[in-house]
């Protein structure tokens, strides 16, 4: 006599708790969750039901509903795709976990047992709480620049008298260096064009008809034997 009624108060007391009650097996009547986050929906199932499969369906229909992921009978976790499944057999409750929540995952979803025969179950309402859109924020990049204080300028290094020498030696140095490789190079330029004269003035000597050489500056023995009538030569005697 006295079970019937513990068993409606327990009934009572889940109802109004927020829990679906389907004799042997309970479960919470709505979930929320994020969008892009997880939720947990965990069921609570009577001694006795420990190794029999635990299971998570979608659908609103109880006889068409989908079964998503299922237990092994053991307290082994099972996962398909984003959704995930725990039996939990000393505390007497298994645990669903859904995660990238999408808002195409609202619905009616069952807590379930598989038994032979027909299954026990309850059915449970997901709730996908949209996403948060805050504008994103823009980070603007500030530099910012220290005022120079007059203790600063004070204490700031002063180019010395040796430091200007050192300067003043740099500079002149810098521009005496081109000067004399200038110089250098005009003097060769020159010395070059001397000795390419005086090769040229040795070979016209040479080229002198009757086979003797060309004098560039007049021969005072010659001037004796030339004759006194008529054209002459005129010897040169060059130099060297």
């Amino acid at each position: 006599m006295w079970l019937p009624q513990l068993h409606l108060m327990r009934v009572i007391s889940a109802k109004s708790q927020g829990y679906s009650i389907a004799t042997d097996i309970s479960g919470p009547m709505t979930v929320n969750g994020p969008e892009r986050g997880s939720l947990m929906v965990q069921c609570v199932y009577n001694s006795g039901w420990e190794t029999y499969l635990k299971w998570w369906c979608r659908g609103a229909t109880w006889y068409s509903c989908k079964i998503l992921v299922k237990t092994t009978g053991s307290e082994q976790e099972v996962k398909r795709d984003r959704v995930s499944i725990k039996d939990n057999q000393k505390n007497h409750t298994f645990t669903v976990t859904m995660e990238d929540l999408m808002q195409t995952d609202a619905d009616t979803y069952w807590c379930g047992i598989e038994r032979t025969g027909t299954d026990l179950g309850v059915t449970v309402q997901v709730i996908i709480d949209p996403a948060s859109t805050a504008a994103p924020t823009t980070s603007i990049s500030t530099t910012f620049t220290a005022p120079v204080t007059p203790e600063e300028t004070s204490n700031s290094p002063t180019l010395t008298g040796h430091h200007l020498d050192k300067r003043h030696n740099l500079l002149k140095l810098s521009v005496l260096l081109p000067l004399i490789f200038t110089i250098l190079l005009l003097l060769l330029v020159a010395a070059s064009l001397l000795a390419w004269r005086i090769m040229k003035c040795q070979q016209k000597g040479t080229a002198a008809p009757g086979g003797r050489p060309l004098l560039c500056r007049p021969d005072p023995a010659a001037d004796q034997n030339l004759p006194t009538k008529g054209y002459h030569e005129a010897l040169l005697l060059c130099p060297g």
